[in-house]
């Protein structure tokens, strides 16, 4: 490829990727000194330090005692007294006062919302596969320019132009606009179109640069100068502006759907063994499609006045139909006590509480649907926050959160503060016994196969039958295979339960519960949310409640709001030309594979039959577009326009119906596993499929009448990032069936662990300076893999369209050697 079509593809690829600055420091986090009177195991006093007294005076009873939820500034002293002891606590561990805390990258995609763990795959509505994690898309910042990351606590310097100085730089003033138009009523041109993002893309160029000595800033220095982080935000990038624009368009959309006159009809019946519907069912005298389903969920979400009236009474009902919440009730009865119960039907609720069940394909017969067990997830976003005493306000934050939460429950009588205090104690010990994601990484180390009736030989004090009992009901299979991920967790979680009293459990598991359905409740949840997140995310305010709305909208009912983006924004000869473009950098992997030098014949052959077999789907499945195929989806959900929480909780228990179900069955490889109007992108390794949904197939990432240089250059990376992952770390562990099978030759493998671990230690050594904090190499090698492989058969299959196109120039500015660019990929030397 000549120079000057180098320089085109960069651009196109720069000018999409590099406004991407903003990240929030949500490094580590403290935990309590244990209480020495509590009755601990051994393993668990050889790994909780004992901490100094400064910081036990900093958790003194008075400060999370029986005050008033609203008593904010007593909340804020709190947290502060934590930062000013910051020094003094840092004697805690002799040597660290300057101490490297690495940026997880886990975390950070805990904030900008890309990646869904298993929880929130099924949470949101997307059938889950255990191997189909939502990996990160967003291409790294080229590494040479991380200087250029803003911190999120300065405001935009005085570089903004003066005919600018005086707008709110918001994405609502900037963003939604300018890629709006993109999506206008009226159609547009091939020349309009391009016009509109040359002008889009000008706009953000700093032409006072030399793009031969920082290309970056060259294509995106303007950029920063037109947006800060919004206050309700806690990053902001060209995804976001994605995002954001997309919410406005579903937001039009939604507000165009008619519905019909509505009767309603109460049904209070309890069922038998589960907890009780209490559902006010509502009759669509015209219709009961999908479409309309959607548009009363959305008006149920809206409903602000509703909502507030019946404030947490919703909630109540369902924690009295779990037993109670003892640290609000006076009345629970603890003889009635039954663990198992409990955690059962807040599976059947789509909760995991204490272990993490579900049914999906088992990743050594990736046909076969079976049961899966894991660790649970945490009420922080990750193990480390209980683990790392460094940022110790975050579990002062939680604490507080729970007390607030509490108090509005409790019609601000009083909360034991014990109970909270055991609450966090509880999960800072199930943190201390769980495997950290290092050790986690590679899953065929920990994957143990059996099935439900030797299960019980394993972990005998754990009443499995009944459990499955209840959340299978008539599904229950003895002989049904069991994979378990986690077996030292369960171990140690038994023996922890043993030690536990009655009431720090129910208080634990219920607390956890009320921690999902917060957002489902009135504005002074939201307003203890909002304040919890101030801290924990840097998060300054709630975001507006119709973006929300959309936002849960989308992510339940997520194939319906799908049904209506496509048939008004989403052509098929879009469809068709990212086909052929996905088709273009395949090829371009094949023919890199043929070119690997240490590859040995025998795992080149496998990993071209894999990439050949490699199952592409594009924009949307068809059945979305077929109304009676899209009801029958959601047949069994009640959905009511003025009450939001019981239809969240109808929902929740047709996620939880439907993924057990399954268990039995043969995997259905044509489903998909996302909704189509999102903004990302996927691969699966347990089906060996890629998939790229109709909301990232947008303006700036992609359009039919975009130059190719630009399409190759932003939705072409992505694709061939998706393609990459199915080679990484993790990827590679899988054959062309999606099974977990050891199909690479060992001399290969010794060659891509070294070449892996140049990688790592290249992305180790970058420090974003803004917040002093190293990148971790080794968890973020698998995205690291896939930029790099991403990008450089994005190039390739650019570089072929242009020889078989000849004729396109680009500007002289561009002549001189790009080499500083092309040396990302020079470590790994992968695909």
């Amino acid at each position: 490829m000549k120079e000057d079509e180098k320089r085109e593809f960069l651009y196109g690829f720069k000018t999409i990727y590099a406004p991407e600055y903003g990240f929030i420091n949500t490094t580590m986090y403290d935990r309590k000194k244990r209480n020495e009177n509590n009755s601990q195991p051994d393993y668990l006093k050889k790994i909780v330090s004992d901490l100094s007294e400064s910081l036990q005076d900093i958790l003194v009873d008075k400060f999370l005692n029986e005050h008033d939820a609203g008593n904010a500034q007593l909340d804020t002293h709190l947290i502060e007294n934590i930062n000013l002891n910051e020094a003094a606590l840092e004697g805690i561990n002799p040597g660290n006062s300057k101490r490297k805390r690495s940026l997880r990258k886990s975390n950070r995609e805990k904030l900008i919302g890309l990646p869904l763990d298993k929880k929130q795959f099924l949470s949101r509505g997307l059938p889950f596969d255990i191997f189909n994690e939502t990996e990160n898309i967003l291409p790294k910042i080229l590494l040479d320019h991380f200087k250029k990351f803003v911190n999120v606590n300065k405001t935009v310097d005085n570089k903004i132009p003066k005919n600018n100085k005086n707008k709110e730089c918001n994405q609502s003033k900037e963003s939604a606009p300018s890629l709006k138009q993109f999506f206008s009523k009226q159609s547009m041109t091939k020349s309009e179109i391009r016009t509109l993002q040359s002008n889009l893309m000008q706009k953000y160029m700093n032409n006072k640069v030399n793009p031969c000595e920082n290309f970056y800033d060259y294509a995106c220095g303007n950029w920063k100068n037109y947006f800060t982080i919004p206050p309700d935000r806690t990053t902001y990038d060209t995804f976001e502006m994605v995002r954001e624009n997309l919410d406005f368009v579903i937001k039009e959309i939604l507000h165009e759907v008619k519905i019909p006159k509505l009767t309603v009809e109460f049904d209070h019946k309890f069922r038998s063994g589960e907890v009780a519907n209490n559902m006010l069912k509502s009759k669509v005298t015209d219709s009961t499609s999908a479409l309309i389903k959607v548009k009363h969920l959305y008006m149920s979400c809206m409903n602000e006045k509703a909502i507030d009236k019946r404030g947490g009474n919703p909630l109540k009902i369902i924690i009295n139909q779990l037993g109670g919440w003892p640290m609000v009730s006076d009345n629970w009865d603890e003889s009635k006590f039954d663990i198992i119960w409990v955690l059962a039907q807040l599976r059947l609720l789509n909760n995991d509480v204490l272990i993490s069940e579900w049914v999906g394909p088992d990743m050594k017969n990736s046909n076969e649907y079976i049961i899966h067990l894991d660790q649970t997830s945490l009420g922080l976003p990750s193990r480390e926050y209980y683990v790392d005493i460094t940022n110790r306000k975050y579990l002062v934050a939680y604490r507080i959160f729970i007390r607030d939460v509490s108090l509005i429950l409790a019609d601000k009588k009083p909360v034991l503060q014990q109970d909270i205090n055991d609450i966090v104690d509880f999960e800072v010990n199930l943190a201390l016994i769980m495997s950290s994601s290092e050790e986690k990484r590679n899953v065929s180390d920990i994957y143990l196969r059996t099935d439900l009736q030797t299960l019980p030989l394993y972990f005998p004090q754990f009443d499995w039958q009944k459990y499955f009992g209840i959340v299978l009901g008539n599904h229950v299979i003895p002989s049904a295979p069991v994979a378990c991920y986690c077996s030292e967790y369960l171990q140690k979680l038994i023996y922890l339960i043993s030690i536990t009293p009655d009431r720090v459990l129910q208080n634990y598991m219920l607390w956890r519960f009320i921690r999902h359905r917060a957002s489902n409740l009135d504005s002074n949840f939201s307003a203890a949310k909002q304040k919890f997140y101030n801290i924990l995310f840097g998060r300054e305010k709630e975001p507006p409640r119709w973006t929300f709305c959309v936002s849960q909208v989308n992510s339940n009912m997520g194939m319906a709001v799908g049904a209506l983006f496509v048939r008004k924004y989403f052509d098929k000869s879009s469809r068709n030309d990212t086909i052929q473009m996905t088709e273009r950098l395949e090829t371009a992997f094949r023919h890199t594979l043929l070119e690997n030098p240490w590859l040995d014949t025998h795992t080149k052959e496998y990993a071209r039959m894999k990439i050949n077999e490699m199952d592409l789907k594009i924009g949307f499945p068809d059945f979305i577009l077929n109304e009676r195929q899209l009801a029958e989806r959601y047949d069994d959900i009640e959905i009511h326009p003025e009450f939001f929480f019981e239809n969240i909780l109808s929902i929740l228990r047709h996620l939880t119906r439907s993924e057990q179900t399954r268990l039995g069955n043969r995997v259905n490889k044509a489903l998909w596993s996302t909704s189509p109007a999102v903004v990302n992108a996927y691969y699966s390794r347990n089906k060996n499929q890629i998939l790229f949904p109709a909301g990232i197939l947008q303006p700036p990432f992609y359009h039919k009448f975009f130059p190719k240089a630009l399409n190759f250059g932003g939705i072409g990376v992505v694709i061939g990032h998706e393609i990459t992952h199915g080679f990484d770390d993790k990827g590679r562990l899988f054959d062309h069936e999606g099974n977990l099978h050891l199909w690479w030759r060992e001399s290969s493998i010794e060659k891509f662990y070294q070449k892996a671990t140049c990688l790592i230690n290249q992305y180790s050594s970058y420090v974003l300076p803004s917040v002093d904090i190293p990148l971790d190499g080794y968890l973020t090698q698998g995205e690291n893999i896939a930029d790099n492989g991403g990008l450089k058969q994005a190039y390739r299959a650019y570089g072929t369209w242009v020889k078989k196109n000849p004729g396109l120039v680009w500007t002289t500015a561009f002549r001189s050697s790009q080499k500083s660019y092309e040396d990302i990929c020079a470590c790994a030397g992968y695909f």
